[in-house]
This record gives C-alpha cells, structure tokens and sequence, in this order.
C-alpha cells in the first residue's frame, strides 16, 4: 500500500513575535533605508548603513600599551577632534560624503552627512601625559602606554570569615 504524500505549506512563525519583528524591519528601513534599493538605484550603497556617521572601533591592549583605531575612510586629518577630558577620551568629527554618477540622461548625486562623537574611559594604567595619535590613510591610531610597575590581570582574593 502505497502511501499518500502530500506537500504541506512551509511552516511560517506566526503571532506577535513574527508582527514585532515585521514591525521592527519596516522602522529600521524607514529610518535607515533600504541599502539594495539604494544601490539599485543610485549605484552607491546606502552611505548611513556603510559606517558613514559611526566609525568602526577596535581597541587592543598588549603589555606596553593599550591602543584604539578608528577606521574614518574620506576624513582628513583636521576634520577630527581628539580630546582627553576627566579621564575620558573623547573622538568627534563631521563627515561628508557626495557621490555623483552620470550617464548620458541622467545625473545621480548622493550625500551623506552626519557628525560622530564617541568617548571613552581611559584606565587608571595608562599615562596619560604620553599618549599620542597618528592619522593615515583615513586610520586614526592612538597609542596610549601604560605607566612602569603598573600590575594588570586578575588576582583572586581570598574571602574570610
């Protein structure tokens, strides 16, 4: 006996998580854009959702230091303020980008502005009197050293009655 197989619809979550979700998706790309649109339309992927406005971050730390690296492709030197400020230490900048592509019946021109300011904590380590910064190549590298005889890592404590 030969049995019956049916093709059954694919099973799809339903319900206020499903709804949420589709809500959510539709507000992220009302405030953002939609990135394939925008690159269909304009040959530019969306400039918001490329890192134009908020720089990608990477902080590392080695025994001689610890050192931050912004990545601010198209920035120059002078359009970047670093600052230290009660032991935090503060990167701000604006960015602009224009984009223009022609063909022979029409001109598209995208921009992107936006300013960043990103802080952050700097670790009772690190002297502060010797930290330096370089810029190239739309790459910001602070160095900040850490001050001699400085203990770091963890220790266990022991706990008495």
């Amino acid at each position: 006996m030969a049995e019956s197989k049916e093709k059954l619809p694919a099973f799809r979550p339903s319900g206020m998580f499903d709804d949420f979700r589709k809500e959510m998706d539709a507000m992220m790309q009302r405030f953002f854009g939609d990135d394939a649109s925008a690159a269909a339309k304009t040959g530019f992927p969306s400039l918001m959702t490329a890192g134009a406005v908020r720089p990608a971050i990477d902080i590392t730390e080695n025994d001689a230091a610890i050192t931050l690296t912004a990545e601010l492709p198209g920035m120059a030197e002078e359009e970047v303020d670093l600052t230290i400020t009660d032991g935090m230490l503060t990167l701000k900048g604006e960015k602009t980008v224009s984009h223009e592509a022609k063909d022979d019946d029409s001109v598209v021109v995208e921009r992107s502005y936006g300013a960043f300011h990103r802080s952050f904590p700097i670790p009772d380590r690190v002297d502060q009197a010797a930290i330096k910064a370089t810029f190239d190549k739309g790459v910001l590298k602070v160095t900040m050293p850490k001050k001699p005889g400085q203990e770091t890592g963890e220790r266990k404590i022991k706990i008495g009655a």
